[in-house]
């Protein structure tokens, strides 16, 4: 007795599966999210807003605040104000991010573009992984704007190549988490507005609640510790001991005497949770 079997039929490749399992699965996940984020990419060009939406308010701040302000304000020892807020102003394209990825994925959400993907035999985190590499360009972009208007109003990193390399990294490292939090809001919110007020409120909450701008010594003791605790401090400071801005230190919490460290574990426990959490909100927000 004999049996014929059917070969695998050709569109029966399984949509939504693990981006990176067996090593085919891995490699077609890899071409999958190359293909999706030049798509994101080419759309970029076409939409130079987003851009300017990451830029602007930190290329602002700079000018406000390191070239205006810094004749007024002091913050004791030989640093210079414009020195001491540029790496706040850095972060602050970090949080920009959020309101930039939050809206994409929920416009591909409203446009079914999301529905379409699934229809396709592709890894599904695909989608979310393109969106936050793509959107890591005008981060980039803007950085570059910042650093060299920055540079226009006199601020210098004063230690070597690899400190300041190290402390461009650890920006984007942040960035990069704050897309995944901007795709998860995206995903949760879905309505335009809301996101447009979402994000706003983190980019002034954790900006002014931190020591972008000013030292933290004139705080209550409570707020303080709250703001010593917000990853924007610790990455602020981290950058500027990594770049030689930092004033001379005070002492106190375990973020202002070791922010390098503290700010290398807060980020790298973000993007380990907020990436998770996200790939597996998108499971279901894909299928409403």
């Amino acid at each position: 007795m004999t049996s014929v079997l059917a070969p695998p039929s050709q569109g029966s490749a399984p949509s939504g599966g693990p981006l990176f399992g067996a090593p085919a699965g891995r490699s077609a996940g890899l071409a999958d999210v190359v293909a999706l984020t030049g798509r994101h990419l080419r759309h970029l060009r076409r939409t130079p807003e987003k851009i300017i939406a990451v830029a602007l308010t930190p290329v602002a701040m700079v000018v406000i605040l390191g070239y205006l302000f810094a004749s007024v304000v002091s913050i004791g020892g030989d640093t210079e104000y414009h020195d001491y807020v540029m790496a706040g102003v850095f972060t602050q394209v970090g949080l920009s991010c959020v309101g930039i990825t939050a809206l994409g994925v929920a416009s591909d959400l409203s446009k079914g573009l999301i529905d379409r993907f699934r229809s396709l035999p592709m890894a599904r985190p695909a989608v979310l992984v393109s969106h936050t590499a793509a959107d890591l360009v005008p981060a980039l972009i803007s950085m570059a704007a910042v650093g060299g208007v920055g540079l226009l109003v006199g601020w210098r990193i004063e230690r070597g190549i690899l400190p300041a390399l190290a402390g461009f990294a650890l920006l984007l490292a942040f960035a990069y988490a704050m897309l995944w939090l901007g795709a998860l809001l995206g995903m949760v919110l879905r309505n335009m507005e809301a996101i447009n007020g979402i994000s706003a409120l983190v980019l002034v909450v954790f900006s002014f609640l931190s020591n972008s701008f000013m030292p933290l010594t004139g705080l209550p003791d409570w707020l303080r510790t709250v703001a010593e605790w917000n990853p924007v401090s610790s990455v602020s400071e981290a950058c500027r001991v990594l770049w030689g801005n930092a004033p001379a230190a005070q002492g106190g919490s375990l973020p202002v005497e070791h922010p390098v460290l503290v700010s290398v574990l807060t980020v790298g426990a973000m993007i380990a949770v907020l990436v998770p959490v996200c790939l597996r909100t998108f499971r279901t927000a894909s299928v409403r």
